[in-house]
């Protein structure tokens, strides 16, 4: 496999994470806009009924249902992006700055206590934003509380014009203090969660790519195995057919009842090794065969039975499952077959139960043993490779293998000790997954 391969999956993992980070980043902008919104238009009324200061009412309110036009655009756009990177929020973040300046430029300039609001625009942008965006929102703010120094329509109100700190101007320095403190604390609080989690999914996308990677070289090398296990297996069964028909052999009982067996098993190997090459595409004159699930899992425990030395068998049960067609595939097989094969390592002195329903449009499969039941350890790293309780070198593989088929799959699979004692896996799968395709489907793959 290509170094690229993995390269590739990573990047595609953060990808995915960067996007739903930025789309929760700009839900809190249009949440902290909003709240600007409402702000601004409760400031401007008070101001202006309740203090009697004479404001520029319509270039104000104009400026404001701009920002409110604007916050909702942003919303629309939030709803159907399928990506939203640094850039859109920067342009976001300097639309705040340019209405707030403009704002501050109708209401007093640098005599507004609310100039300090620049502060929140700067802080919401460490956080968000690249250093060099940051830095590029610093710069504007900057620039803009250097303009307001000199240009602005002062307030009608004396005691500001006269350079004096009027109870208005402490009460709207007070004001702006608790709402930059209110703000940050809310916000940025909201936003350092959207960034931790954005993390925790990037590290789970970025250990699912991992797996993959390893998924992909073993499956590599079980095709290459089973390419050079054809001829040798082949050889076997004429060897051992050869046995049977001679009389010195044929004479022997229990030897003749060996054969059969190793016939038997032979059987099973070369079963195996068709499956993986059908798997990987590579079987002629092989097709997806469509089937029912109750023929489908009856066939399988049959021949779990037929090939497992199991002393005490398996336990059955899909009295309650309904019967409907689907797709035969070797992959199922054997992710069930190797959970099924873990029970039966786990209690070899009692019978595994593999037991089969549906709920709502998923079938559930039970898989339950009678042995120790799972290590703490091992319920954490559940499904990882190489975690086994076997002591074997290499084992943990199978139950890795069956945690990929079925997320392949779409469903979920999960283990649990049980209060009696033993342990459980549960299997479920989406039933539109194991469906056969409509034929208006084939039609359009034709």
């Amino acid at each position: 496999m290509s170094a690229a391969a993995p390269r590739t999956a990573q990047g595609e993992a953060t990808q995915a994470a960067d996007t739903l980070a930025g789309r929760s980043n700009l839900l809190q902008l249009i949440q902290l806009r909003w709240l600007a919104v409402g702000g601004q238009l409760l400031t401007i009324i008070a101001v202006h009924v309740v203090l009697g200061i004479d404001l520029p009412l319509g270039a104000m309110l104009s400026t404001l249902g701009v920002l409110a036009l604007f916050n909702a655009a942003c919303w629309l756009r939030s709803r159907s992006a399928s990506h939203i990177g640094d850039r859109e929020l920067l342009a976001g973040l300097l639309v705040d700055v340019g209405v707030l300046s403009a704002q501050l430029y109708y209401s007093g300039g640098i005599t507004n206590p609310f100039i300090f609001l620049y502060l929140l625009q700067v802080a919401v942008a460490s956080v968000l934003l690249r250093p060099h965006h940051t830095w590029t929102i610093v710069g504007v703010t900057g620039l803009c509380f250097a303009a307001l120094t000199q240009w602005y329509q002062p307030l009608p109100e004396p005691e500001i014009q006269n350079g004096a700190v009027s109870t208005h101007y402490a009460g709207g320095l007070l004001l702006c203090f608790l709402l930059n403190a209110a703000l940050l604390t809310i916000f940025l609080v909201r936003i350092g969660r959207n960034l931790r989690a954005r993390d925790a999914r990037l590290a789970d996308l970025r250990q699912r790519a991992a797996e993959e990677e390893h998924i992909v070289r073993m499956g590599l090398l079980a095709t290459g195995a089973a390419h050079e296990l054809g001829t040798p297996l082949a050889t076997l069964s004429v060897i051992l057919g050869d046995w049977t028909r001679m009389a010195p052999f044929a004479g022997e009982p229990e030897l003749r009842e060996e054969m059969e067996e190793m016939q038997l098993q032979l059987q099973r190997c070369k079963t195996i090794v068709s499956g993986i090459l059908l798997s990987a595409g590579e079987a002629r004159g092989e097709a997806p065969v469509v089937t029912t699930l109750h023929a489908f899992l009856d066939e399988l425990v049959a021949h779990w039975r037929r090939t497992r030395n199991a002393v005490f068998g398996l336990n059955y049960d899909r009295s309650n499952t309904p019967d409907f067609p689907m797709i035969s595939d070797f992959a199922l097989r054997q992710m069930i077959d190797n959970i099924v094969d873990n029970a039966l390592d786990a209690s070899p002195h009692a019978a595994p139960s593999l037991l089969a329903h549906c709920e709502g449009d998923e079938l559930v499969l039970r898989v339950l043993d009678e042995g120790p039941g799972f290590a703490p350890a091992m319920l954490e790293r559940f499904g990882k490779p190489y975690q086994s309780s076997k002591g074997r070198p290499g084992g943990g593989l199978g139950l890795f293998l069956a945690v990929n088929v079925v997320r392949a799959l779409g469903g979920s699979i999960a283990a649990r000790n049980r209060n009696v004692g033993g342990a459980e896996v549960e299997v479920r799968l989406p039933l539109a997954a194991l469906a056969p395709p409509h034929e208006d489907d084939a039609d359009d793959h034709r």
